[in-house]
């Protein structure tokens, strides 16, 4: 009895903070499970009500009613405004959309902090609220337990509508077959619009009513918003009452599991999330193992068929991989190769990165310190970048979690030199090897998922990795980071490096090393074969190649890489925080690739520099207003640069394997809407 009377209010805790989530995350799921949009940018639509009821609130009805009403509508305009941004991207794919609406995020967040201020705003609450009552014999704020009823109610509500009303079948339809409501007369385009305003709503609403619960501060926003994909995730995108009740054991882990579990708590959140997503992807086959769309495949023939592969002998030469190839646009008429390097007209396209190598030679005889320092930290920066154009552009495996292996790498360094391994090489290997020991532990979970499942995978791959970076403080330093460890030496015998500028040329040296030797295997017949398996992975599994081996080694060596810009970074910079290594930073990494064409390396150096240049030289001139920078070179980027820099100066030629939109199979029926194309697909889940 003791024990319970001691967990009482951390549970009813758990069930009002699990409502709040499932206000936010019941606006998510229906942006997304609708409409198609991966709205990275729905916790700042939260933040907006937040800040508004706060800066409204006075502590009277009138003020909490007048907060309600503006902070649901700023968030509603908000959520039109936002279909009205991603609608030219609808034939874009999932990649695009977070990518853009992580930049919104970005620049709705700076405008935030001008409006409101840094500090977390105070809210008042009106008096017959602010108050406590007697809960089983426990004192109870008031306003929680009116929370608690205003969410079950607007479950309820939520779920007549898109139940019982006409309104609810418009939507529902515009999700199932967007060409069937148009034939009844209704505008999809328009629906699309009104469900990113409800959403928003949703949000805003949330935001209101939640300040007193989550205040509006910095962080808020993004944690909003990881805890609502993870209740989404949880709760499948079919029923609001499965969300309610993925959001309420959310809640509830994060009130009584810190009470009665602290040092289990930060995992089991995404875990469960990791583990979700799959299972979900082991029991659905893909669509490219040549099933029949929308049948289950019979598990004993499944099985069959599994033992079939693994018994048939292998090809030994690429027979039945040059139709792969070919399709995937990398046909013998694409490079013409001596061994693996490049002749005749390639050594013109090579011309570029020769010219852009001799620059960077030059630079620690044209910059300052600081500025070198920079150059420094955007090749430990463009390697994460291009160990995510690996995955992205040539394994098809977008992700948002490819800081988890280039922690590692970067924590592994800081030890090593901590315990006096000061050697620049030895710090690389081992780095790499670790990075690479952690990508095959983490591998198996990726690799059979495809589209957003894999990002939202990597992404809680990404944020386990962050909860034992801030729990294992003595190797990790935790939130302080690490600071103070020996200086790294170039040479055996050498002394610790001192001066920016040989810091800068051993990470240019080691970068050119890593880089040429992933343009080696990538122009290689490996290369080709993993290029093939992204173009037409129905033909290779058909021609009898074992997919997921060659995925697991791509992510395997692209973990390896990132583990060696990680080591650059604490080499560089000379110390290291989990800001280093959080999602902003592999938010970046992903549009550095995106910035350089998915399927370029040297695109994604440029794309990594582009990028600290903007954040950190550039936002030095107009000091405060970095995130908005970088938010505005988001969008830019999607919106201008559709193919990459590579596109824009016809490296491609039209025929790289794109990762930025979505296999015909994974579209969303929301993105042919603007088209008036039918649908290739049912509901997408994440």
């Amino acid at each position: 009895m003791e024990l319970l009377d001691a967990h009482l209010m951390p549970a009813v805790d758990g069930v009002a903070y699990g409502l709040l989530l499932f206000v936010v995350a019941a606006g998510l799921s229906l942006a997304f499970g609708t409409a198609g949009v991966l709205n990275l940018s729905h916790g700042t639509l939260y933040a907006i009500g937040a800040y508004t009821g706060a800066e409204l609130s006075d502590g009277t009805w009138g003020g909490l009613v007048l907060g309600l009403a503006a902070g649901t509508a700023a968030a509603c305009v908000a959520g039109a405004g936002l279909s009205a941004a991603t609608i030219p991207l609808a034939r874009r794919g999932h990649l695009a959309q977070a990518l853009l609406t992580f930049g919104l995020a970005l620049v709705g967040g700076d405008l935030l902090i001008q409006l409101f201020g840094a500090d977390e705003l105070p809210v008042r609450v009106p008096e017959a609220l602010d108050t406590s009552v007697t809960l089983l014999g426990h004192r109870y704020p008031a306003y929680r337990l009116c929370f608690i009823v205003m969410a079950v109610l607007l479950a309820a509500f939520g779920t007549w509508v898109l139940t019982r009303t006409r309104v609810g079948a418009a939507v529902r339809a515009s999700a199932d077959d967007p060409q069937m409501l148009a034939a009844t007369g209704h505008n999809p385009r328009a629906v699309h619009t009104g469900v990113l305003a409800a959403a928003g709503a949703l949000a805003g609403a949330a935001g209101v009513l939640g300040a007193p619960i989550i205040g509006p501060g910095p962080g808020t926003a993004e944690n909003v918003l990881m805890l609502s994909l993870v209740v989404v995730v949880l709760g499948g995108l079919r029923s609001l009452w499965a969300t309610f009740f993925a959001a309420i054991a959310v809640g509830e882990v994060q009130t009584l599991g810190v009470s009665v579990a602290p040092d289990l708590a930060p995992y089991l959140l995404f875990a469960a999330m990791a583990a979700v997503l799959v299972l979900r992807s082991r029991f659905a086959e893909p669509a490219t193992s040549g099933a029949p769309e929308g049948v289950s495949p019979d598990p004993v023939a499944r099985l069959r068929r599994h033992l079939a592969e693994w018994l048939r002998p292998r090809p030994r030469g690429n027979a039945g991989t040059a139709g792969a190839v070919a399709s995937s646009g990398r046909g013998p008429g694409a490079r013409t190769e001596f061994g693996w390097l490049p002749r005749g007209a390639a050594w013109r396209r090579a011309a570029p990165s020769l010219v852009l190598l001799v620059v960077l030679i030059a630079l620690p005889g044209m910059l300052d310190s600081y500025s070198i320092s920079l150059a420094g930290s955007a090749l430990a920066l463009g390697l994460l970048a291009v160990s995510v154009t690996i995955l992205t552009g040539y394994a098809g495996l977008p992700t948002l979690g490819q800081t988890a292996p280039f922690a590692v790498g970067a924590y592994a360094t800081a030890n090593l030199a901590d315990a006096g391994w000061t050697m620049g090489p030895v710090q690389i290997v081992l780095s790499a090897l670790a990075a690479a020991v952690f990508s095959a532990v983490t591998g198996p979970a990726v690799i059979r998922a495809r589209g957003t499942t894999v990002l939202m995978i990597t992404l809680a791959i990404g944020e386990l990795t962050g909860a034992v970076i801030n729990q294992f403080t003595s190797v990790t330093g935790g939130a302080d980071g690490l600071v103070g460890f020996p200086a790294t030496r170039a040479l055996w015998g050498g002394e610790g490096m001192s001066e920016e500028s040989e810091v800068y040329l051993y990470a240019l040296v080691v970068a050119v090393i890593a880089v040429t030797l992933t343009l080696l295997v990538l122009r290689s017949p490996a290369g080709k074969l993993l290029t093939g398996t992204r173009g037409a992975e129905a033909r290779m599994r058909a021609s009898g190649h074992p997919v997921g081996r060659y995925l697991l080694v791509a992510y395997v060596c692209a973990g390896a890489l990132a583990g060696v810009g990680g080591s650059l970074m604490v080499t560089v910079q000379q110390y290291l925080s989990p800001a280093d290594v959080g999602f902003e930073i592999a938010a970046f990494a992903l549009l550095a690739a995106v910035i350089g064409g998915t399927t370029s390396v040297i695109g994604a150096l440029l794309g990594a520099g582009l990028i600290v240049i903007t954040r950190d030289w550039v936002a030095s001139s107009w000091p405060g207003h970095g995130p908005l920078l970088l938010g505005a070179l988001f969008v830019a980027a999607v919106y201008l640069l559709p193919r990459g820099l590579a596109g824009l100066i016809g490296a491609s030629g039209g025929n790289e394997p794109t990762a930025d939109g979505p296999r015909p199979d994974e579209r969303h029926p929301a993105a042919s809407m603007s088209a008036h194309t039918p649908p290739s697909a049912g509901k997408v889940s994440p």
